[in-house]
C-alpha cells in the first residue's frame, strides 16, 4: 500500500485512482479547467472603460457582469452539489465545459451586438459552468488522492481560482487589443478544452464514490443538519469575506487615505491575492505533513495570525510596512481557503461529499459577495479604521469557531 492509499482520519481511506502518475495528470487537468474558468470569470473587470463605452452602462452595470457569477454560483451550488453526488462527477465537468463553450460564444455575439441582457445571461450560464467544474473538481480530487495527499491535492487545486484570477487581469487587455473586446468571453475556453483532454482519460474510475449506493433523501438531509458541516461553512464564509474584503477596498484605502498613486496603489494591493497560489497549496501541506493531516490547527493559525494583522491595518503609514502586512496577511488568510473544502468533505460520507462541497461552496462565496458590498458601506458611515477593525473582530470570530470545530 502507497503512502497516499494508507488509512487516515476520514471516513474515505483508499484513493480512486491507484497509479501515481495519473493522480498528479488528473490534478493537472483539473487546475488547468478551473483556472481558465477563473480567467473567463474575471476578465471583463480588466477592460471596464471599453465595456462600458461600448454598451452604454454605468459602473454598477459593468460590475454586474462580474458579479451575477458570483450570485450564480450562492444560488446554485447545493443543487449542483446534490446532483453531483448523484451522478458522476466526472462526466457533469465534460458538460460544464460544454457550457462554458456555449458561453463563451454566446457572450462575444451579445457584445458585438451591444445587447447588454443576453450577454448576462451568457455570464449566467458561465456561472453555472464554473461552480459545476469547482465542485465536482474538488470532488474528484479529493476522491483521487488518499489521506496523506488530499489536502495537498485539494488546496492546489483551489489555487486555480487566483491563478485564473491573475490571467484574467494580465491577459484580457491584449485579447481585446489584438481582436476587439467581445473577444475576451470566447478566449479562454479554448484553454478549458486542453485541460479537460488532460484530465479526462487520467480520471477513470473517479467518477463516483466507490462502494457506495445512491443517497436518498435522508442521507442529503444529515448533511444539511450536520452541524460540523455548517461550522466548516462559516469558517468558509469569514475566510472569503476577509479575502474579499482586502482585496476590494485596500486599494481605495491606500489611494483616499495615504495619497498613494493609483498606480501604485493597486500593484502594492497585489500582493495580497498574489501570494495566494502558494498560501493555498501551503495550507495542505502543512497540514498533511506537519500536522499529520490535521484540518483544524492550520485552520486556526489562518485565523490567529490574519485577524489582527487585518483589524490593525489603518495603524501601519509606511509602505515598506504595509507591504510586509499585506504579505503576512495574504498568507494566513489564504492557508486555510483551500483546506477547508478537504476538510468539509472528510466530515461526512463519502456518496454526499459533493452536497458537503457545495454547502461550502454557497456559504463561503456569500461572504465574498456580501463583504465588498457591507464594507462600503460600513466605510461611508464610520471610516476606515473601524471598517478594517470590525473585519478583524470578524477575523476573531473565525478563530473562535475554529478552536471548537471538530477534526474529521
Amino acid at each position: 500500500m502507497t503512502p497516499e492509499s494508507d488509512p487516515g482520519p476520514g471516513p474515505e481511506p483508499e484513493a480512486a485512482v491507484g497509479s501515481r502518475r495519473a493522480r498528479w495528470t488528473l490534478l493537472a487537468g483539473a487546475v488547468v479547467v478551473s483556472t481558465a474558468l477563473g480567467a473567463y470569470e474575471i476578465v471583463p473587470a480588466s477592460v471596464t472603460p471599453l465595456l462600458r463605452s461600448s454598451l452604454g452602462v454605468g459602473g454598477a452595470e459593468a460590475g454586474l457582469i462580474v458579479g451575477v457569477m458570483f450570485g450564480t454560483a450562492v444560488v446554485a451550488s447545493l443543487p449542483v452539489g446534490v446532483v453531483l453526488d448523484r451522478t458522476n462527477s466526472r462526466h457533469a465537468v465534460a458538460a460544464a465545459i460544454g457550457l462554458l463553450l456555449v458561453a463563451g460564444v454566446w457572450g462575444w455575439q451579445a457584445a458585438r451586438a451591444g445587447a447588454y441582457r443576453s450577454l448576462l445571461g451568457s455570464r449566467v450560464l458561465g456561472g453555472l459552468a464554473y461552480v459545476v467544474v469547482w465542485n465536482a473538481g474538488i470532488d474528484i480530487v479529493g476522491r483521487s488522492f488518499g489521506p496523506r495527499r488530499r489536502g495537498t491535492a485539494v488546496a492546489t487545486f483551489t489555487a486555480s481560482g487566483p491563478v485564473g484570477f491573475a490571467v484574467g487581469q494580465a491577459t484580457g487587455p491584449l485579447v481585446a487589443g489584438a481582436f476587439g473586446w467581445p473577444a475576451i468571453f470566447p478566449a479562454y475556453t479554448g484553454a478549458a478544452v486542453v485541460g479537460l483532454a488532460v484530465f479526462w482519460p487520467a480520471s477513470r474510475g473517479s467518477g463516483r464514490a466507490a462502494a457506495t449506493t445512491t443517497p436518498g433523501a435522508a442521507e442529503l438531509a444529515s448533511v444539511l443538519g450536520d452541524r460540523r458541516v455548517w461550522t466548516v461553512g462559516a469558517l468558509g464564509f469569514i475566510g472569503y469575506a476577509l479575502y474579499l474584503f482586502v482585496n476590494s477596498w485596500v486599494p481605495a484605502y491606500l489611494t483616499d487615505e495615504l495619497g498613494l498613486p493609483l498606480a501604485l496603489g493597486g500593484t502594492v494591493a497585489a500582493l495580497f491575492p498574489a501570494v495566494g497560489v502558494l498560501a493555498r497549496a501551503g495550507g495542505g501541506i502543512l497540514s498533511d505533513v506537519l500536522f499529520g493531516g490535521r484540518r483544524r490547527p492550520v485552520v486556526l493559525l489562518s485565523f490567529a495570525v490574519g485577524a489582527p494583522v487585518v483589524g490593525g491595518f489603518t495603524l501601519l503609514r509606511a509602505v515598506p510596512l504595509i507591504v510586509g502586512a499585506l504579505v503576512v496577511a495574504g498568507v494566513a488568510v489564504q492557508l486555510c481557503l483551500g483546506l477547508v473544502f478537504a476538510y468539509v468533505r472528510e466530515l461526512v460520507e463519502p456518496a454526499v461529499a459533493a452536497t458537503a462541497v457545495a454547502v461550502l461552496t454557497s456559504v463561503g462565496l456569500a461572504g465574498a459577495f456580501l463583504a465588498p458590498i457591507v464594507a462600503g458601506s460600513l466605510i461611508a458611515a464610520v471610516g476606515y479604521p473601524a471598517t478594517f477593525g470590525l473585519s478583524g473582530a470578524l477575523g476573531a470570530v473565525g478563530v473562535l469557531l475554529a478552536w471548537i470545530a471538530p477534526e474529521p
